[in-house]
């Protein structure tokens, strides 16, 4: 492929992740800045997952799983801009991810605090699946589990069944390692092996926690189809199959979602992300602002 090619794909695809005209991230100067070497390098096991084109599945996986319980799904849907300004909202996602996987604590301060600050604004009120009503803040150490969870879970089975490396260190150096990323959000305790991030989402399921409603089936309804450009949206399309194919069957009946069989789409994914690959090129304007960094203060050769 040429290069010409390829950076038209490349800047294409960086214009819808980072929500951004000219495909740069308007967070690259934070990850690029810093005395530091933050809370990962590239040698550990969150900087080989969140750089592998896997979690533009496991990001929709979330989403999905994080729907199931209706603390969350009422946060999203009556506080965040999904519906609105749908790639905002992925970009404002993606900024935290980038920036605390491969930015300097200073930068990881500064985006933990601007989280920290919107989820004061969000409150409101649910009704769990045993029929309890609560009220609820978005900074609820509770909720942040089952945020965290679903979240580490996703990225972790995404990268398991879809990731073109190995994970260093295996499952559960990914999960503990990770856990380092939600103190900064004001939770002190999360699973640190993959047995213990299992056994937490079951709990969950088992103390009936999770509930569905008009209101999930709507946010599913938006996660399935949303308002991409025409290319973008067929690509979505597969994407999203293979987050549903990746859900395991007790959250996805609760879901009421259907999914191929894993053993048809995931070799199929896995040479679709090969040619994305190849098409976007290995240049990612984030990771070579965070080696910089790094080589700058003497952290990496």
């Amino acid at each position: 492929m040429s290069n010409l090619v390829q950076r038209f794909v490349a800047k294409r695809f960086r214009r819808i992740i980072a929500n951004s005209p000219d495909g740069v991230p308007p967070w690259l100067t934070a990850v690029a800045a810093g005395d530091d070497a933050g809370l990962f390098l590239p040698t550990d096991a969150p900087w080989v997952v969140h750089g592998d084109l896997a979690t533009l599945i496991g990001g929709i996986r979330a989403l999905l799983m994080q729907a199931l319980h209706p603390g969350t799904l009422a946060g999203v849907a009556t506080h965040s801009r999904y519906e609105t300004d749908p790639l905002g909202r992925l970009a404002g996602t993606t900024r935290w991810l980038t920036v605390t996987t491969f930015g300097s604590i200073q930068a990881i301060d500064d985006e933990a605090n601007r989280v920290n600050r919107m989820h004061q604004r969000v409150v409101g009120n649910f009704t769990t699946g045993n029929g309890e009503n609560r009220s609820f803040q978005a900074a609820d150490p509770d909720l942040l589990l089952w945020v965290h969870i679903a979240f580490t879970n996703s990225f972790l089975t995404a990268h398991e069944l879809y990731g073109a490396e190995s994970i260093p260190g295996g499952a559960d150096n990914y999960v503990a390692q990770w856990s380092k990323s939600v103190s900064r959000l004001g939770l002190s305790q999360a699973p640190m092996t993959k047995a213990e991030l299992d056994q937490t989402l079951l709990d969950y399921y088992t103390r009936n926690e999770l509930a569905i409603s008009e209101s999930t089936a709507r946010v599913i309804s938006f996660i399935q189809n949303p308002p991409l450009p025409k290319i973008a949206s067929l690509v979505y399309a597969l994407l999203y199959q293979a987050a549903v194919a990746s859900i395991p069957n007790p959250y996805r009946s609760l879901l009421n979602l259907k999914a191929m069989p894993l053993r048809l789409i995931r070799p199929i994914m896995r040479i679709f992300l090969f040619v994305l690959a190849k098409s976007i090129g290995p240049e990612s304007p984030i990771e070579e602002a965070a080696l910089t960094r790094l080589r700058r203060i003497g952290a990496i050769s």
